[in-house]
């Protein structure tokens, strides 16, 4: 794709080449930007992704990620160091986690510790308290989820019992 600073400026070739990639949109916001662009005295960046979007970005499994959002990461991630080794331990604990590796726990931590990233810092320290009980979680077969399934939806009808009594 023939991008703007190599002297593409004509919007219908960019939709052409945009569509079969992906973009949903119409020509009609294509063909605005471009005039906007053509008229402007500062230039136009792309408005920078929510803190909401990557997170989600970075929690998903990056195989399941598509590449137009794994593009994006990977240019987020450039401008942050710390966001970027964030997301590195983030996955490794995920992967630690659904693979259950216990055996991985320990350089987590120690990795972990060695950054400077405060927020991980208080979770390796919530690990390393309740240690015995991660442990347990990782190897053990049993798990809780169902109960806890139901403890979360009865709550919620609780919510809404609440809720129903003061707008009455």
């Amino acid at each position: 794709m023939l991008p703007w600073n190599q002297g593409c400026t004509n919007a219908w070739t960019v939709w052409e080449e945009i569509v079969p990639l992906g973009y949903q949109s119409s020509y009609q916001r294509v063909r605005a930007y471009f005039r906007e662009k053509r008229t402007s005295p500062n230039p136009i960046t792309a408005r920078p992704p929510s803190p909401r979007v990557v997170a989600v970005w970075i929690l998903r499994r990056p195989e399941t990620l598509p590449e137009i959002d794994r593009l994006r990461l990977k240019a987020v991630l450039v401008h942050c160091p710390e966001l970027d080794a964030l997301t590195t331990h983030v996955r490794s604990f995920a992967q630690m986690l659904t693979e259950r590796q216990v055996e991985r726990l320990p350089r987590w931590l120690d990795a972990v510790r060695r950054d400077n990233l405060p927020s991980l810092h208080t979770l390796a320290a919530g690990i390393e308290r309740d240690r015995d009980a991660v442990i347990a979680g990782l190897t053990l077969p049993w798990n809780s989820g169902v109960v806890e399934g139901h403890v979360n939806r009865i709550k919620m009808l609780k919510r809404q019992m609440f809720v129903g009594r003061l707008s009455a």
